[in-house]
């Protein structure tokens, strides 16, 4: 298993439709740690470790988003991982 960090920012009609509940959901289906907030330009960030190929999967289902999203772009960035999560959340600040 290689771990990985995930850092996205997905834009689109992401905010107000559940995608924070999605990906929460989705991460512990898949045993990801980390976070995920709503940002105040409308994009939502998220910040995911665990292993490489479910990080990979993660981030397809991402790319769809719950029903109510319409996802436009995905900025994504590989980071080595700090081990610093216990579970994943989601984050009320900006």
């Amino acid at each position: 298993m290689v771990v990985k960090r995930l850092h996205a920012f997905i834009s689109g009609r992401v905010q107000g439709v559940g995608f924070r509940y999605f990906t929460e959901k989705r991460a512990n289906v898949y045993g990801i740690t980390g976070w995920v907030r709503n940002l105040p330009d409308g994009r939502v960030e998220v910040v995911a470790e665990g292993d490489e190929v479910l990080l990979k999967e993660f981030l397809e289902d991402l790319k769809k988003g719950p029903s109510l999203a319409r996802v436009d772009r995905i900025e994504v960035y590989w980071e080595e991982p700090t081990g610093e999560f216990m579970d994943f959340y989601i984050r009320r600040d900006f």
